[in-house]
């Protein structure tokens, strides 16, 4: 029953059929039971993760929930439409969740559970992954991704996609910016959120001093007339700053980097998009990450 409320829980002599579902055939067990109804309190909870509320982190789509489980994240409950998920997804996820973590939900009932515009057929409500800026930041070898008030969730998703797949052993992003357990954001990562150590701070600033305990170089992206990125050397600890879509780094901060860098670009281009200048950073360090191990 992880899909009732409590108070529905402890009304023991009442199917759960009789809330807001209906089952089909004779068998009346959680495996056959379907919600038909948006009232059911299970939509509530979804509707609270979506908007980012609580504890819970929203998945929407088979390859999210595959992605959880193999990671090891822990699930609360599934949600899938029995039309459109095949019936050997939906009791493997049984075996390993639990009959009564996944129920089947209408597809109207699913639409109301999940913010994505063409649901994926299965939704979940997974834990969200805690880490520590510290932790993070004191990594043997760390290279760290610090995306400061990036609003943009696709762009957060992204970057931590980009992090993941070029290295780096963490991101680090700020309470000003999008949640990067965000459901828009988490679509954006496909699975690298729950891998890669993630925490959320409420200033870059905050964290300055353990960088600097750590022995962590902070690098600053910045704008044209800095150190061009390959000349500076990333194959210590770093910590790689990029900031908001529109301003990117406030100075200040900027400021306090070791190092400001730029990327080349043609002159007639102003900007690039932050989640490529980051994974332009990561694979830069990568690269010569790589090529210092070959050369001892």
């Amino acid at each position: 029953w992880a899909y009732l409320s409590e108070s529905q829980r402890r009304q023991r002599g009442r199917p759960a059929r009789q809330l807001c579902c209906e089952s089909r055939g004779r068998d009346t067990s959680v495996a056959d039971t379907i919600i038909t109804s948006r009232q059911n309190p299970l939509v509530a909870r979804f509707k609270a993760a979506a908007a980012g509320r609580g504890d819970w982190m929203l998945l929407d789509g088979e390859h999210l929930l595959e992605e959880a489980l193999a990671a090891g994240v822990r699930l609360d409950v599934v949600a899938a439409d029995p039309e459109r998920v095949p019936a050997a997804a939906l009791a493997q996820w049984r075996r390993r969740l639990g009959q009564d973590r996944v129920a089947a939900a209408g597809a109207r009932v699913l639409e109301a559970m999940s913010p994505v515009r063409a649901p994926g057929g299965v939704v979940a409500l997974a834990a969200r992954p805690r880490a520590d800026a510290r932790d993070i930041l004191a990594a043997p070898g760390a290279l760290v991704v610090a995306a400061v008030d990036v609003q943009d969730p696709g762009n957060v998703g992204a970057i931590v996609r980009a992090a993941e797949a070029g290295g780096a052993t963490g991101v680090l992003t700020t309470t000003g910016g999008a949640d990067p357990f965000g459901w828009k954001a988490l679509r954006g990562a496909m699975g690298s959120a729950f891998r890669l150590p993630i925490a959320r701070v409420g200033s870059i600033e905050d964290v300055l001093p353990a960088a600097r305990e750590a022995g962590v170089q902070v690098v600053a992206a910045a704008g044209r007339g800095q150190t061009p990125l390959d000349s500076v050397c990333l194959t210590g600890p770093t910590l790689l700053l990029v900031g908001s879509e529109g301003g990117g780094l406030p100075p200040a901060l900027a400021a306090r980097a070791d190092t400001q860098v730029s990327i080349p670009m043609a002159p007639a281009v102003e900007s690039l998009n932050v989640a490529v200048a980051s994974a332009l950073l990561v694979y830069e360090a990568r690269r010569q990450r790589l090529g210092a191990l070959e050369r001892r």
